[in-house]
């Protein structure tokens, strides 16, 4: 049995003659690197798209062969990794080699109110400090609204003079505790101790 013949290309791209050819795949949107194989190139073909006969260099640690512009570079590789976004703080996962997408980080931010300082996250205190506070404000509402809906009936009753001595006993403590909610300083906010419903 013969050897199959090496073959190579001619200055026009073609092969000069029947034979076999090593040649070294790549991805056609990102160029990365997808693997060699033997081709048979019949006399006047050239080799298939989206490869070369240029073999890449070996891959250097955290690297990786992308075909660009005629030739194979060594890129980035931080792909499945998570990057965030400096101005909207989002996830970003990264698909593509290279460096990092512009406007992104690997340091994740630590709270909702970071903001990017160039170098590192800060946190935006009075922007934290004002979102604690409308919290608060909201939690206050919504606690005296509660009270207000379970101490509703027994206020008709008292005004009409129907109410029994237990539920006056609970409605005034009740109306002690939305006196006490409606007391909270919410400009303390997150520190809030908020005042324990009665039973």
């Amino acid at each position: 049995m013969s050897a199959v013949k090496r073959v190579t290309l001619g200055s026009d791209g073609l092969a000069a003659e029947s034979g076999v050819m090593a040649i070294y795949n790549y991805n056609p949107e990102s160029g990365l690197f997808t693997g060699a194989s033997d081709e048979y190139l019949t006399q006047g073909v050239g080799i298939p798209a989206n490869s070369t006969n240029d073999a890449p260099p070996a891959s250097e640690s955290g690297k990786v062969c992308v075909y660009t512009d005629g030739r194979w570079l060594q890129k980035d590789d931080h792909r499945g990794e998570t990057v965030y976004s400096t101005t909207t703080r989002e996830p970003v996962e990264i698909t593509l080699p290279g460096d990092y997408p512009e406007g992104t980080t690997p340091l994740k931010p630590a709270t909702a109110f970071d903001v990017w300082s160039g170098k590192a996250w800060k946190t935006d205190k009075k922007t934290q400090q004002a979102a604690a506070v409308s919290d608060a404000e909201a939690e206050k509402a919504s606690l005296i609204a509660e009270a207000n809906s379970v101490t509703q009936a027994w206020q008709t009753q008292l005004l009409l003079g129907i109410i029994t001595d237990g539920d006056k006993a609970s409605l005034t403590k009740w109306m002690q505790y939305i006196q006490a909610v409606q007391a909270v300083d919410v400009s303390a906010a997150p520190d809030i101790s908020w005042p324990v419903k009665p039973e």
